[in-house]
């Protein structure tokens, strides 16, 4: 087997970018009258998916959120964007950051404003629902570079809390 056949060739940031934009509606409130947080979620795991699917050139399923910070209310009328890209990838797992940006509908000329921001893992799985090796993301920006380095922290953070909490159980 060729060395090339055993690792995938490496795909840069900008390939798994990607963004998904909609308008809110009254069917999105909650009981405060504003987007529920839980419709904000589907739509930030709809456009990570989106992103890893394209990064790994294939199926990837959402293995963990690692973080979702809610900056700012979302109304009603308000035109939603979420903006994805791989942050970091190993042999079958990927971490994708999203920010979400709302422009407001009634002062539509101005800046959107920054809504939320999360981190997700998606895991590459071949057709029968196992993992699959996926090719690695090569940061083409400081800014990428940077976003690189935060996610393999956040890899090691979340991996030392699961051998922590797997210790305290006594479980291997």
């Amino acid at each position: 087997m060729s060395e090339e056949s055993t690792n995938p060739v490496g795909k840069p940031t900008a390939y798994s970018r990607v963004t998904l934009s909609r308008i809110m509606t009254a069917v999105d409130v909650n009981l405060y009258g504003t987007v529920h947080g839980g419709v904000l979620m589907k739509f930030i795991d709809d456009v990570a998916g989106a992103a890893a699917a394209r990064h790994s050139g294939g199926t990837a399923v959402t293995a963990a959120i690692d973080e979702i910070v809610f900056s700012e209310p979302v109304r009603v009328g308000d035109l939603v964007h979420a903006h994805a890209q791989v942050n970091w990838a190993g042999r079958t797992s990927m971490e994708v950051g999203v920010r979400v940006v709302s422009q407001r509908w009634d002062t539509a000329e101005e800046e959107p404003v920054r809504v939320a921001t999360a981190y997700l893992v998606f895991v590459g799985v071949d057709v029968a629902g196992g993992p699959r090796e996926i090719r690695p993301v090569l940061p083409e920006t400081p800014q990428d570079e940077r976003r690189f380095r935060e996610a393999e922290i956040r890899r090691a953070h979340r991996l030392a809390r699961r051998q922590a909490i797997q210790q305290h159980r006594g479980t291997p």
